[in-house]
């Protein structure tokens, strides 16, 4: 069977490499890699890690691009790629308007679906936005659901999804993660070199979500402000966003604090060993929260709600909300009650084993058989 599997953003490669990697290595399977590059340094940079090659990839990335003309240019690319492959179906993940805009290409030319990190709801059409409806429309364009978790199978069923098209797996990002972590590391960012690990408490941060430009973001920032003024034993690291609008809101809240430090984003590899070496993450991704149990870390979320409530269930994360005030006090808990701070700690991720994506090509070879 020729499997095509499609992303384009930085989160979708990290997830979908190791899927790549077992594909390839497949006897029973032609797989074919297409890249939209809707994120563009990003993206290339785990492709490195990873050492995957693509067959095609639509370089779509344009300055200040919009989600109208992501549609766009993923739809016309995709269109020739898929009549000179045609494949028996593509694999797509989780929420990217390159997943939806992919599928949607593959249905036009009636080329079946397989999507990766299914079934994951807010609810909120708007939030994540546009990742929300990416997904739902995605689903419902999908062949076959390769969902993480139970729950994840029971948002499916509510919208009459077909029970015997979908497969719990757990999630890929464990895959990727675990490989990585088992890796031997050293910081090459001057900062990070620099850092006392071993005296200091550090705190990692990521926020970029659209829903949180503006307000939001400054309420976030201000929390985390005021937490590393008041311990002297804790320190921040920020790798900003690439978002001009998230880095001048960066600047304007951290200023030139000594005790929070802006970096450049980082690499997949470093990012992992940061997290790995850091005393809580406060963050607004999604990845971030499936990633940080496997590691031994709470997780503060810095949303409103989120998709993945399988995590605060299993007391690996907490949801702090976007009021100053919620995440100052939460943060706090963390670094003044031991307690509360093994709780999460060590919790069991609940996003499976390392092993999902030896499920989802033993369920695909069942599917094909079928």
């Amino acid at each position: 069977m020729k499997i095509m599997t499609v992303f384009g953003t930085r989160p979708e490669a990290i997830k979908m490499a190791p899927l790549v990697k077992k594909l390839q290595e497949d006897p029973d399977i032609e797989s074919v890699l297409c890249v939209t590059a809707q994120h563009r340094e990003m993206l290339d940079q785990v492709l490195s890690l990873f050492e995957l090659v693509p067959d095609y990839d639509l370089n779509i990335m344009k300055p200040n691009q919009t989600i109208s003309m992501i549609t766009a240019n993923v739809l016309q690319g995709m269109e020739s790629v898929l009549q000179k492959e045609k494949p028996d179906m593509i694999l797509v993940h989780g929420d990217t308007s390159t997943t939806f805009v992919a599928a949607l290409a593959a249905f036009y030319q009636q080329i079946k679906v397989g999507h990766v990190e299914a079934g994951l709801r807010t609810y909120d059409k708007y939030s994540p936005y546009p990742e929300e409806m990416n997904r739902v429309l995605t689903g419902h364009l999908a062949d076959i659901h390769f969902a993480p978790t139970q729950r994840n199978v029971d948002n499916l069923l509510r919208e009459n999804i077909e029970k015997e098209k979908i497969v719990v797996t757990g999630n890929t990002v464990i895959d990727a993660l675990l490989q990585v972590a088992n890796k031997p590391y050293e910081f090459e960012d001057e900062t990070l070199k620099k850092l006392d690990f071993e005296g200091n408490r550090i705190i990692t941060v990521t926020c970029h979500r659209r829903e949180n430009l503006g307000e939001n973001m400054v309420h976030i920032f201000k929390a985390i402000r005021e937490i590393a003024d008041e311990f002297d034993d804790v320190e921040v690291v920020y790798p900003v966003h690439m978002n001009p609008k998230v880095r001048e809101t960066a600047n304007m809240v951290f200023g030139k604090s000594e005790k929070v430090h802006l970096i450049e984003p980082l690499q997949y590899q470093p990012f992992v060993n940061l997290m790995a070496k850091s005393y809580l993450l406060i963050t607004d991704s999604g990845g971030m929260q499936e990633e940080a149990p496997s590691l031994g870390k709470p997780v503060l979320v810095v949303r409103k709600e989120t998709e993945r409530p399988e995590a605060i269930e299993a007391g690996t994360v907490k949801l702090a909300g976007v009021s100053q005030d919620t995440i100052y006090a939460l943060t706090k808990e963390l670094l003044e009650n031991k307690g509360a701070y093994d709780e999460m700690a060590q919790s069991t991720n609940p996003y499976g084993d390392g092993k999902a994506c030896e499920h989802i090509i033993k369920a695909l070879k069942i599917y094909f058989k079928k």
